[in-house]
C-alpha cells in the first residue's frame, strides 16, 4: 500500500512548487480547500473577483480551459463573473470562446443558485423561471463555445449538466454525452455528471449508474482519476437509500479499496490542481463504507483538506468530514 501511494520506490510525491501553503486550521485539523490548493489558480480568481478581463487571460495561460473543469469549475462558482463576463463575450472577438465558456459555465452554477438543492416540490414559481432562464442562455454560449472550439470537452460537460436541469431528454443527452465522450473517452467529470443523470431520482433505474462506472473504469489505465467514478457511484447509491448503511458490505469495501489502489493510490496518478477533490470524493465513499485498509492513507494525503463536494450530501458536511478523518 504505501510503496503504491509514495510512488514506486516507497518515495512521497515531489513537493509541488505552485502549491499554496495550509492555512491555519481550525481545532479539529480540518480547513475548507481555496483555489485547488494552487498559487496559480489563486491569482486567477483574485482577478475575476476585481472583473480585469486581461488579468483573467493571463493568469489563465498555464491552463486548458476547455479541459480542465476543476479550474473552470472555480471560475464557475465564484459569485459576481456573471456582471462582467458578458462584456467580454461581447467585446473580445479573440478570445470569445473562452469567454462563452466561462459564462455558460457561471450560469449553470447561477442557476442552480436560484433553484436551490430544495426538493423540487418545494422551489418556487419564480425560482424555476430564474433557472430555467440562466440555463437557456447557458445553453445557447455553451454550444456557441462548442462549435467555436470543436475539440473542447469542457462545453459539452456542462451542457450535461444544464440538459438534466431543464429536461432535454434522454436522446438529447445521450448525444451531448458522445461528444464529451469522443474528445476525451475517459473524462472523468463527464461520467460522474453521467452518473448523476442515472439516479432514479433524475432519469435512471436503480444499478444503472454503477454498472455505468464500473465499466467505464474497466477500461481506463492504472493510475488513472476516472477510478473516482466508481466511488461516486456509491455515494449517490447512498444518498438514492433509505438505509444509511447500505454500503457497510464487505463487496463494496472491497471494491472501492482496489478502485482506490488502481487511481488515487496508484503511483502513476497524476497530482493536478483539484487532486484533493478526487481523494475527497474517495475518502467520503470509503468512510460511508466502513473500510479500514485505504481510508486512513486517503485521510493521511489530505493533511486535513476539505471540499465541498461530495460531503455537501450531508447536513453538516465539515463536521462529518472531521469525524469521518478522526475516525479513519
Amino acid at each position: 500500500m504505501f510503496g503504491k501511494l509514495f510512488g514506486r520506490g516507497g518515495e512521497r510525491p515531489a513537493a509541488d512548487p505552485h502549491a499554496l501553503p495550509a492555512p491555519r486550521r481550525t481545532k479539529n485539523g480540518v480547513y475548507t480547500l481555496r483555489a485547488l490548493g494552487d498559487v496559480r489558480v489563486l491569482a486567477l480568481l483574485q482577478a475575476a473577483e476585481a472583473g480585469d478581463w486581461a488579468a483573467v487571460r493571463t493568469a489563465l495561460a498555464p491552463f486548458d480551459l476547455g479541459r480542465d473543469h476543476a479550474v473552470l469549475g472555480e471560475l464557475a462558482d465564484l459569485d459576481g463573473v456573471q456582471d462582467w463576463i458578458g462584456r467580454a463575450v461581447e467585446e473580445d472577438k479573440e478570445h470569445r470562446a473562452t469567454a462563452l465558456l466561462i459564462s455558460g459555465a457561471r450560469h449553470v452554477v447561477w442557476g442552480w443558485e436560484a433553484r436551490t438543492r430544495a426538493s423540487a416540490v418545494d422551489v418556487t414559481p419564480e425560482q424555476w423561471r430564474v433557472f430555467r432562464e440562466r440555463l437557456h442562455i447557458a445553453e445557447e454560449q455553451l454550444l456557441e463555445a462548442a462549435e467555436l472550439r470543436p475539440e473542447w470537452v469542457a462545453p459539452w460537460r456542462r451542457l450535461l449538466t444544464s440538459g438534466r436541469g431543464i429536461s432535454r431528454g434522454r436522446a438529447v443527452n445521450e448525444t451531448r454525452l458522445d461528444a464529451a465522450l469522443r474528445r476525451d473517452p475517459l473524462d472523468l467529470e463527464t461520467h460522474v455528471e453521467w452518473v448523476s443523470y442515472l439516479q432514479p431520482r433524475w432519469n435512471g433505474e436503480p444499478g444503472e449508474a454503477l454498472a455505468f462506472a464500473r465499466a467505464a473504469f474497466a477500461g481506463a489505465p492504472d493510475g488513472h482519476r476516472l477510478g473516482c467514478v466508481v466511488a461516486y457511484a456509491h455515494i449517490e447509491d447512498w444518498v438514492e437509500s433509505s438505509r444509511k448503511n447500505c454500503l457497510i458490505t464487505p463487496e463494496i469495501q472491497d471494491e472501492l479499496m482496489d478502485a482506490a489502489e488502481r487511481s488515487i493510490l496508484h503511483p502513476d496518478y497524476e497530482r493536478r490542481p483539484g487532486w484533493r477533490h478526487d481523494f475527497n470524493v474517495f475518502a467520503m465513499a470509503l468512510s460511508l463504507a466502513s473500510e479500514r485498509i485505504a481510508l486512513p492513507s486517503v485521510f493521511r494525503e489530505l493533511g486535513g483538506a476539505y471540499t465541498t463536494w461530495p460531503w455537501r450530501y450531508m447536513a453538516e458536511p465539515e463536521k462529518m468530514y472531521a469525524r469521518a478523518r478522526r475516525n479513519a
